[in-house]
């Protein structure tokens, strides 16, 4: 059974970057539209960004242009560099892989075939 470990979570000062990676554990799974969601506090989990199998990349609109998703097939991993940090970027950061190769239109849970455990990323201001 697939499993998904991430890592790279932590607590930084506004304006700091840290890089989240996700290790998958069966190959074959980095060939499919791959996802990094979060959920803050009180709020409803989110998608961030999304890479499909083509490399092809999209992003939500509060992390545009401060976030890069990329993934690496030969170490099985896919990334999420986060730049200029918030501290409304404050959640737990889950790593996600969806059915298909090409990313659906939205986010949506029920397309999701595996998930993370999660990792904090804690931004103070």
């Amino acid at each position: 059974q697939v499993q998904l470990v991430e890592s790279g979570g932590g607590s930084v000062q506004a304006g700091g970057s840290l890089r989240l990676s996700c290790s998958v554990s069966v190959n074959t799974y980095m060939g499919y539209c791959m996802a990094w969601f979060r959920q803050a506090p009180g709020k409803e989990r989110e998608g961030v960004a999304r890479i499909d199998a083509d490399e092809r990349t999209s992003y939500a609109d509060s992390v545009k242009g401060r976030f890069t998703i990329s993934k690496d097939d030969a170490k099985n991993t896919l990334y999420l560099q986060m730049n200029s940090l918030k501290p409304e970027d404050t959640a737990m950061y889950y790593c996600a892989v969806f059915w298909e190769r090409l990313c659906p239109f939205s986010y949506a849970e029920d397309e999701i075939n595996v998930w993370g455990q999660g990792t904090q990323v804690t931004v103070s201001s």
